[in-house]
Formats: C-alpha cells, sequence, structure tokens
C-alpha cells in the first residue's frame, strides 16, 4: 500500500489495542447457563446433553425485530426479523451450505424436492405428512395457496416482487390434494434458480384461522398488515398464537427483545431442547461487549479487533467462530435524488468513486481480517477480478477528463454539458462535488471504515458528509422511491452493511437487487443490458450465464462495492451446542441444548 495506507495503520491500531486492554482488563467473565452454573471448560463437542434452559442471543448492534408477518415489507426486510419468521412460520424450503455454495435440500424441508416435468414449465410439489399447526389443525396445500393467493393479488405490497416473476411467472396454481400441489408456469425456467430463488419463498399460512370465511385476499391482506404494524402487540395478538414452526412467542417488547417457548404441538424432526430462547437487543457492539463479558449472554459477538485475544476467551470458557454470510456489502446509491441523482448516474463518476475506496486495507486494519472486498454483485470468490481496485490517481484522472476541476481544494463542474469530456447531463457549472451518506450507527468498525473512504475522497477534492442513525432508520429511509416523493429528498446514499447488505438465495443472481424495477434495488439503477443478463441466469442453466451478469454488473458500479464483514465474530459458551452458523443467517434454535461436564450435574 501507499503511504496513505502506513500513516493510517499506526495510530488506528493503537486505538484498537488501548480498546482492546480496557474491555479485557476490566472484569471477569463468569457463566450463567440454564442452571447457572459455571461455563464448563468443554470443547465444541462432546457432553452429555441437558433438556431445558434458556439460552440467550445477541442481536447485532441498533437492530431490533419489529415485524412478525411473513410476507416482508418496504423498510421491514433486516434479517433479524426473517430468521424469527421462519421459526414460527417456516417456509417449504430451507437453503444450507454444501460446500462453497448452497443447497435447498435440507431435512428441515416441509415439503419433498420439487418434480420438474413438460420442458421444466410444471413443478409438482409434495407436503411432507404429519405437519400440524400450533391448534392442532394439518398443514395442507391449501395453506400455501392462501400464502399464494395474498401476494398474487398484493404484489406491490410484498417487498419479495420483482415484475415477471412471483407470481406473474405463475400461470396456475392447483391444489391437486391435501398434501400436493402444482405450478403451470409461463414458461422454462432453470430448474436450480427456480427452486432456489422462488420456491424459497413459499410459505405455508393458517388459512383456517387468518382467513375462516373465504374473504378477498385484498381484504385479508389489509387486515393482516393492521395487525402487523402493531408491535407492541405481537406476543398478545391471537392471530400470531397459531403457527407451524417449532416455537412461538413469549415475550416481544418494543425495544426488540423477543422470548420464545417451544410450540408443543410442533410435529417436525427437530423438536426442541430448551425451555426458552432470548434474542436479546444491544445499542452498540460495545454495550453488548459488557453484558457478554459479564456472563450476560450465551451466543454473543466480539469485535473484530478482539480476534487476536480470541485465548483468553477460549480460557474462560468460550468458543470462537466467525460466521460467514453468503453477501455481498455495499453503498446504495439514491439515482433519483433531486441533486445527487445527476451526479450518480454518471457512470464515469461511479468509477471515480469505487476508485478511492482502500477495500484490502479497509478489510485487513478496519476489520481486522474478518472481512473481504467485494468485487461485485455476488458472494467472495464468485467473481474472478476487481474491475476498480484502490487507485486515487486514476479516480482522479477520470474526473479531470469529465470536466471536474478544484476551486479552493474542492471538485467543481468546470465543464457543463453531455459530451463526452464534460459532466454530464443535468449537472450546472460550477456544482460542487458533494455527497451525503446516511449510515447506519452502532459499530466502531462501520464508523472507521466511513471515515477512512470520507479522507480518500476529501483528499481527491470530493466532500462526503455522514449522518449515522440506527439500522432500522436507515432500512426505513433508503427504500425505492420517485423523484416526486418526499423520502426521496431524505437520502443520497445509504449504508446497511454492518452485518453484510444483502444475503442472497441459493443462487446469486440479481432479480431482486439489480434489475430494473426489483423491489431491493434500493436505489433505482436501471440498465437494460443487465435485466437481459438477469433474465438469462433465471432461464439458463448455463453457468456462464451468472459469470456475464456478475462482470457486467461490477463494471458499472450501481452501487459502491465495500469490503463484506463476516456477520459477526460469534462467541458461545462451549457448553452449548448444536449451532450452526447458516450462510443465509437464519436460525435454528431448536436444535441448540446444553450439556454437564463428563455426565454430571453442575
Amino acid at each position: 500500500m501507499g503511504p496513505r495506507s502506513t500513516r493510517r495503520r499506526g495510530p488506528l491500531h493503537a486505538l484498537l489495542a488501548a480498546l482492546l486492554a480496557l474491555l479485557l482488563g476490566t472484569a471477569t467473565l463468569t457463566g450463567c447457563g440454564p442452571e447457572n452454573g459455571a461455563v464448563t471448560s468443554l470443547g465444541a463437542t462432546g457432553g452429555t446433553r441437558v433438556e431445558g434452559g434458556t439460552a440467550t442471543m445477541a442481536l447485532p448492534p441498533a437492530a431490533t425485530p419489529n415485524w412478525i408477518f411473513p410476507i416482508g415489507t418496504a423498510g421491514y426486510l433486516a434479517s433479524y426479523n426473517n430468521a424469527v419468521q421462519d421459526l414460527l412460520y417456516p417456509p417449504l424450503y430451507t437453503a444450507e451450505k454444501k460446500g462453497a455454495g448452497l443447497t435447498m435440500d435440507s431435512p428441515r424441508n416441509l415439503a419433498g424436492q420439487p418434480r420438474y416435468s413438460d420442458g421444466n414449465t410444471t413443478v409438482t410439489i409434495a407436503l411432507k405428512k404429519g405437519y400440524r399447526w400450533s391448534d392442532g389443525t394439518p398443514v395442507t396445500s391449501r395453506d400455501v395457496e392462501f400464502w399464494y393467493d395474498l401476494i398474487k393479488h398484493d404484489k406491490q405490497e410484498w417487498a419479495g416482487y420483482s415484475p415477471g416473476l412471483l407470481p406473474d411467472n405463475v400461470k396456475k396454481f392447483e391444489v391437486l390434494d391435501d398434501h400436493t400441489f402444482r405450478l403451470r408456469l409461463d414458461r422454462a425456467y432453470n430448474p436450480a434458480w427456480f427452486t432456489g430463488n422462488q420456491l424459497q419463498d413459499f410459505t405455508p399460512l393458517p388459512k383456517h384461522a387468518w382467513d375462516p370465511h373465504d374473504e378477498n385476499p385484498k381484504k385479508v391482506f389489509a387486515r393482516l398488515l393492521e395487525h402487523a404494524r402493531k408491535l407492541s402487540e405481537f406476543a398478545t395478538d391471537p392471530l400470531w398464537k397459531t403457527v407451524s414452526g417449532p416455537w412461538r412467542i413469549e415475550k416481544w417488547t418494543t425495544s426488540g427483545q423477543v422470548s420464545l417457548i417451544p410450540n408443543q404441538q410442533y410435529s417436525g424432526p427437530d423438536k426442541p431442547h430448551l425451555d426458552r430462547v432470548v434474542l436479546k437487543p444491544f445499542t452498540t457492539a460495545d454495550s453488548e461487549f459488557n453484558v457478554l463479558r459479564a456472563g450476560g449472554v450465551d451466543y454473543g459477538y466480539i469485535p473484530p479487533s478482539v480476534m487476536a485475544r480470541s485465548a483468553s476467551f477460549k480460557k474462560l470458557g468460550y468458543r470462537i467462530d466467525p460466521w460467514e454470510g453468503w453477501a455481498i456489502t455495499y453503498i446504495v446509491l439514491n439515482f433519483n435524488h433531486p441533486t445527487a441523482g445527476p451526479l450518480l448516474r454518471q457512470t464515469y463518476l461511479r468509477r471515480a468513486l469505487q476508485h478511492l475506496i482502500d477495500q484490502r486495507t479497509i478489510a485487513d486494519v478496519v476489520w481486522h481480517g474478518s472481512a473481504e472486498p467485494t468485487r461485485g454483485p455476488v458472494p467472495a470468490g464468485q467473481l474472478d477480478r476487481d474491475p476498480f481496485p484502490y487507485d486515487p490517481e486514476k479516480a482522479e484522472a477520470l474526473l479531470a477528463a469529465h470536466g471536474w476541476q478544484r476551486t479552493g481544494g474542492q471538485l467543481r463542474c468546470a465543464r457543463p454539458g453531455t459530451g463526452p469530456d464534460e459532466c454530464g447531463k443535468d449537472i450546472p457549472a460550477g456544482q460542487p462535488l458533494r455527497l451525503e451518506l446516511l449510515s447506519q450507527s452502532g459499530s466502531t468498525e462501520t464508523s472507521n471504515t466511513m471515515q477512512e473512504i470520507k479522507s480518500a475522497m476529501d483528499k481527491a477534492g470530493i466532500t462526503l458528509d455522514i449522518r449515522q442513525q440506527p439500522l432500522n432508520t436507515v432500512l426505513g429511509t433508503t427504500v425505492p422511491c420517485k423523484k416526486t416523493e418526499p423520502v426521496c429528498s431524505a437520502w443520497q446514499l445509504g449504508f446497511f452493511g454492518t452485518q453484510g447488505s444483502w444475503y442472497f438465495p441459493t443462487v446469486a443472481s440479481g432479480e431482486s437487487l439489480f434489475a430494473t424495477g426489483a423491489p431491493s434495488n434500493m436505489g433505482n439503477w436501471s440498465d437494460p443490458k443487465a435485466d437481459e443478463l438477469i433474465k438469462k441466469t433465471e432461464y439458463s442453466d448455463d453457468p456462464s450465464a451468472l459469470r456475464d451478469y456478475a462482470r457486467y454488473t461490477a463494471d458499472q458500479v450501481p452501487v459502491l462495492w465495500t469490503p463484506n464483514p463476516a456477520y459477526q465474530v460469534s462467541v458461545i459458551r462451549n457448553d452449548l451446542r448444536g449451532i450452526d452458523q447458516n450462510p443465509t443467517l437464519s436460525l435454528a434454535p431448536q436444535d441448540w441444548y446444553f450439556v454437564k461436564k463428563g455426565g454430571a450435574g453442575r
């Protein structure tokens, strides 16, 4: 790295070392398991299982679950919301890690593997028998059809909707019997893509409890949304008491603490061993660290800066396990912002901004090796090149070649117009190159990342103003918008990626993220060629389809790629077992259990 990186490393390491000494040197860690005993000295395996107990898991900094309805809407798409929903209302298919990718063939699936026929235009699915709702009513094909009818008639409300995909690509939903249904598709699809990226959404919902009188789906959906917006009533509303998953709600506070207890009617193969699971929110990573250090969390996380001292935790009866995600991380750009939009729509300018993000140094120094550079729209290792490595000189040359000149240290447009050497459409003469970033709060690493990016841009003559807000606020603000809508003036750039910005389904294609009009295309980026390449990933099982899409989209820089961190550096009590850190961030606390040392009580 150049001199700038060297200067950055010195004070940053000193700051983190001081913080580490303060955090690790001021208290002794004590355990509080199911019987309030000391943490065992067992390793990650062995021991005699104890039925019962309470396990407390820390939620990410400034993250508070606030949506229970298994059909997500804009602003409520955080991974922890999905994780809780899936424990109450499991989808038909669950993705699990397999080699370097994911598989949809899980023993937790509520259905057998789909059968494709008629040239991949028909899909037949058989539900596994024996599953029941918590009131004893069997889970049937009609419960899946109920979910489908809701998204079909209210697709604009559903955050998972992309024009042309679900439910548009299903011409007919046929219930064959109580445990079998068939989908007639509008064309042939790549079976791996359709199973991994479409069927993963199919979720049985309790029609007998939520729609006993066969009302109009739009009316039912509106009623369910009304209930879903009453956060203070999640634990008491009778609507949410009919569940099919291994857990049911005991408490759900407005501050985001969720307490789950076993659904005694659950008939799946993975029945809970614990009496209770508590998901505990924290305002910052430091506050979580203090509670973890005092033994108030059984499954928590540490700042990446503490990884070098992981031996200290191991001596105290904990194990360290970074939770890697099937994800990418980026700063989203609002192409429809009244003033920033014309700037961000210039491909040369986005490329220049990307050249100013020193991903390798940020990953190594700020994230202490617990992050990897994001090269494009697919997870690390899926793209073989970095099209825009850190290069301030190239960034400045790109801007100068398009009419930007420094005045008093600030870049301003000196050659307005749409020519090849001019600033671009709707950028007036004298406009400063100034942008504002809305970033999530609660993480020292995220704050340092943004300051590092700001510093690099300042040196290039670009002003980057940073505002920090809690994650839910950022997610609720950085939503797709039209130029005339007030919310479109509320943000220019947004970052919500402390635990990764986007977690993919099985196939890392871009239909939900970078296609024109896609539900999670927060910045309203639109590119006809990208749309065409995305379609090819949906229709063709040729591996080159995904590669071509990834390379082209990486080159266009629809967002600013930033280092992708591990979801968290997990710290788990040695006597808490059965934890499988799924790359999609789903949880399976029904598999968790405590053990006692050597088969004896503690």
